[in-house]
């Protein structure tokens, strides 16, 4: 397949990539989106069967157009999303590829050489919105590598009949994490092990009021020099599930264990556990393997940004991964406004008086 040149070149067409999209529409700059999925939906078609939204559908919705309603005017299932995303996509004819897998981003004197499976792109900036779906993280524990049963991320979980009549221990204490130990908990003995004990919300609180919460409180901070992280909207929300399994009395958690052993755990206070199978429910890194020829990428698996833009190469700009690329970036009603500085600022670099030069990566 011969080179192809492109003013902007955005890996991934998940919520973020789609974002960035439709902003991008408005400059007038050339620009593709490559993704490496078969179908649209990022990674929602991948998630769990069960997986709902904990807030209505208009609080879900990327910038343009608002999420449809389910019929049963609830909280929007996994499916919903998948399709909403879907529609967003040809609805403003984004320019996506797919099935492609970019491999490495290298620098070059004209902004970029970004190589994939499908041959060989020329850019002058390039976004990363590839979220962080693909890079799962699950903790190391002492005697990991010898425990017999079964463990899976909850990227790799689907439902709960894998685990029917087992000893499951549910890890991690945020909705995830609840919405997953509800389900399992029907059909196995389950314990939930989180790092401290989970905070539920309110029944008659949904997302929609954390994320208003936390927002005001990410904004009190902007003040402050030594201000700890925004919230990570990690606040358990009592979907009805979650609901269903406080009254079944399934809730409760203890905190970890401290190692593994062939057929289960070790508890803190040296009392053994017979386990039959872990479901890993404890978050994501950054999934930019292939801008490690770069050397921007740090030992936390983040790139040091000034908003979404690399600090460290000019060009650069990473959309979606979390608070440090935006406050509630990673979400669908929080993206929006990332992506929309991103476009401008992108925009605002690529059409810079030609003394700017100075300021293009260069060859490594």
């Amino acid at each position: 397949m011969a080179d192809q040149t492109i003013d902007v070149l955005v890996i991934g067409a998940g919520q973020s990539g789609l974002a960035v999209g439709y902003y991008l529409r408005r400059t007038g700059l050339s620009f593709v989106l490559l993704d490496d999925q078969l179908e649209p939906g990022g990674a929602w078609p991948c998630a769990w069967d069960s997986l709902q939204l904990f807030s209505p559908a208009e609080a879900n919705s990327l910038p343009g157009w608002l999420m449809p309603r389910p019929e049963d005017n609830g909280f929007p299932p996994r499916d919903a999303v998948t399709e909403y995303l879907t529609q967003y996509e040809h609805r403003y004819a984004l320019p996506v590829q797919r099935p492609v897998r970019v491999t490495h981003v290298q620098a070059a004197s004209t902004g970029f050489v970004v190589l994939t499976d499908h041959g060989t792109w020329h850019a002058r900036a390039v976004v990363c919105a590839t979220g962080s779906w693909r890079n799962p993280y699950v903790p190391s524990y002492p005697g990991q590598a010898d425990f017999g049963g079964m463990q899976v991320h909850s990227s790799g979980y689907r439902n709960a009949l894998p685990f029917a009549g087992k000893r499951v221990l549910v890890v991690g204490g945020a909705n995830s994490g609840a919405q997953i130990l509800a389900e399992v908990s029907r059909v196995a003995r389950t314990r939930w092990v989180t790092e401290q004990e989970p905070r539920f919300l309110p029944d008659e609180v949904d997302g929609r009021v954390l994320f208003a919460q936390a927002t005001q409180r990410y904004h009190a901070q902007q003040g402050t020099t030594k201000a700890p992280p925004p919230p990570s909207l990690g606040d358990v929300v009592m979907v009805d599930s979650v609901k269903e399994a406080r009254r079944r009395g399934v809730l409760s958690s203890v905190r970890p264990f401290s190692r593994f052993i062939a057929t289960g755990v070790v508890w803190p206070d040296g009392q053994e556990e017979d386990v039959d199978a872990v479901v890993w429910c404890t978050g994501f890194r950054p999934a930019l393997a292939f801008l490690a020829g770069l050397g921007v990428v740090q030992a936390d698996g983040r790139v040091a940004t000034t908003n979404t833009r690399a600090t460290a190469l000019p060009g650069l700009w990473l959309v979606g991964y979390g608070n440090w690329t935006g406050f509630a970036s990673a979400t669908l009603i929080g993206v929006g406004r990332t992506a929309r500085a991103t476009a401008e600022e992108i925009r605002t670099w690529l059409l810079a008086p030609p003394d700017a030069a100075a300021q293009r990566p260069l060859v490594g």
